[in-house]
């Protein structure tokens, strides 16, 4: 009880110091009187619009980003996890969640090579190591990005990129300072973050984008076996503000390679945005029959999230996701549940010099998990139970052009 109090106190005094910093911070942002400058990864934060993306033609590029954070979990759990979670799963500690630097040569016309090497550490990277994990991967997951590229003049060009790239699934990315919120939706932790292979991408047009993928499997720090899988993204902007997106996976994750026993796998994302509001969705659904299991049981899963993105004003912006991720058969989470969470976020943007930006972020959320295994763990004795609420404070600077 005593160490459940002084955790309650801490999350208190977080919560007064983003109250305070923000305050400091918010006379000056707003006597500016012009649009906020922001750097490095948050040129590609959440409410900008597509045509503003950062799409320099500088040849080199560079980013280091810093996530430090802290969740009051208020369950207490002694093991101080968060069950069925990939990232930011420790708590009622602070944590660097996240460091990275990396390094970009950007294919272009004039130049057609490209590049890319960066290294990363902290909790977030741990949840990239699978039980099934090849020897050396728990120092392959530092790498960040490491591929190059080619534009080949062909059409309006193909940009093919060999090596390990971010993966093209799922609406949110690995980096909590580009989201609407601070942590990811279970859809997107039990999807790659990244995918080790070939990428071929083509513009169709102005408004359809085409990418074609040839990779080593669903998880690429895993030891399954030496086939390949194969991906396909569409993107088709339906108008200025409007934007279509399909994945689609095919391959086999189990040592019998057999195509009846291939994953398939789909993630629709359709989103609607401008430089204020941002409203989006995503559905993904798979599927994959059992070669180890007696009966060769076909093994089903879904999930999906809303997003509701508001950019106050100035610095300020919020947002609201409420999720589902269905599992009956315990091939995402690893247990059988159904985990419904609902999470909302505050969060304040400010440069306080050329090339760095910096957002503070307040979150609750809670999340419920039903089913035969579901449960979140709670107490000294780690017992499963179905109901967890959270309070998370992250400081997230990055540094770039």
């Amino acid at each position: 009880m005593e160490m459940t109090s002084r955790r309650k106190k801490l999350a208190v005094l977080f919560c007064k110091s983003f109250l305070c910093l923000n305050f400091l911070f918010v006379t000056s942002a707003f006597a500016e009187g012009s649009g906020l400058s922001i750097y490095g990864l948050a040129k590609n934060r959440w409410y900008i619009p597509y045509d503003d993306k950062d799409t320099s033609t500088r040849e080199w590029e560079y980013a280091t980003y810093l996530d430090i954070g802290y969740t009051t979990n208020f369950n207490d759990p002694s093991n101080k996890l968060w069950r069925s979670k990939t990232t930011t799963f420790e708590v009622n500690d602070p944590k660097v969640n996240m460091a990275m630097g990396y390094l970009r040569k950007v294919a272009t016309p004039q130049s057609r090579w490209g590049m890319e090497l960066g290294l990363q550490t902290g909790v977030d990277t741990e949840g990239l190591v699978p039980n099934n994990a090849v020897s050396n991967a728990d120092s392959l997951r530092h790498l960040y990005r490491a591929n190059a590229a080619y534009l080949f003049p062909l059409g309006n060009d193909l940009e093919v990129t060999v090596g390990l790239i971010d993966s093209y699934i799922g609406y949110e990315s690995l980096f909590g300072i580009q989201n609407p919120n601070y942590t990811r939706g279970y859809l997107l932790d039990h999807v790659p973050y990244f995918l080790l292979g070939v990428q071929a991408g083509y513009a169709i047009n102005d408004t359809i984008d085409l990418s074609l993928f040839v990779v080593e499997g669903w998880d690429y720090l895993a030891q399954v076996n030496d086939a390949l899988s194969y991906g396909l993204q569409a993107t088709w902007q339906l108008s200025s503000d409007t934007r279509f997106t399909q994945n689609l996976y095919v391959g086999p994750d189990q040592e019998n390679t057999d195509s009846e026993f291939w994953r398939f796998f789909s993630n629709s994302i359709i989103e609607w945005k401008n430089d204020q509001f941002l409203l989006a969705a995503a559905f993904d659904i798979g599927t994959e029959k059992q070669a180890d299991v007696v009966n060769h049981p076909r093994y089903d899963w879904a999930a999906a999230a809303v997003w509701f993105g508001w950019n106050i004003g100035g610095p300020w912006d919020m947002a609201l996701r409420p999720e589902v991720y269905w599992d009956p058969d315990g091939i995402g989470t690893g247990a059988s549940q159904t985990i419904r969470a609902i999470t909302t976020t505050l969060q304040y943007t400010f440069s306080p010099m050329v090339s760095n930006t910096i957002v503070a972020s307040l979150e609750y959320r809670y999340d419920r998990s039903t089913g035969t295994e579901g449960g979140f763990f709670k107490g000294s004795d780690n017992r499963l139970v179905p109901d967890q609420h959270q309070i998370l404070f992250s400081f997230m600077w990055t540094f770039g052009q």
